[in-house]
């Protein structure tokens, strides 16, 4: 089901039978450094990630991480939407793209489209995202939608203290 759309992208939920691109996505070496190693490594694996992590979030809260799909084609190009984590008081952005898509502005366009979301829909005044410190690329993109490094911060069940950026006041 379609949520958002933007001038060349539509976002919509990632449903069981997004799973090969799921697989792909988990697998890529951006995805596996950054984010970790989910141990997705079969289709059904990733059928059971989609229903227990997005489709279920969505189920229980109204908003998750969708699939963006660019409208010219109806190519998989990656995810974005919105978390709730564990350890966070606040709701997060998050992204992910297939890195043969990158340089071409659809995490911004999407993320864009997000935090709109997030505001005008959700009614949400606070955002925040976390990165790994060595993530450029999403630092960049996070400072380009507004959000500023606040503090590090370790998340349940990680060792690894990762970047919190937050907006700063309404957006």
């Amino acid at each position: 089901m379609k949520v958002l759309d933007t001038e060349r992208l539509v976002l919509r939920h990632i449903e069981p039978g997004d799973d090969g691109f799921i697989l792909e996505l988990l697998n890529e070496p951006g995805w596996l450094h950054h984010i970790g190693d989910r141990g997705i490594r079969t289709r059904e694996a990733a059928r059971e990630y989609i229903r227990n992590g997005p489709a279920a979030m969505v189920e229980r809260l109204g908003f998750g991480l969708y699939l963006v799909e660019r409208k010219a084609d109806a190519a998989s190009l990656g995810i974005c939407g919105l978390v709730r984590r564990d350890g966070l008081d606040d709701v997060d952005i998050g992204f992910a793209f297939l890195a043969r898509h990158g340089g071409c502005g659809y995490a911004f366009e999407s993320a864009c489209a997000v935090m709109a979301y997030a505001k005008e829909v959700l009614g949400l005044g606070r955002i925040v995202a976390i990165t790994t410190t060595d993530n450029h690329p999403s630092i960049r993109l996070l400072e380009r939608i507004g959000l500023r490094l606040e503090r590090m911060v370790t998340l349940p069940g990680d060792d690894e203290a990762v970047q919190l950026f937050a907006n700063q006041g309404p957006f």
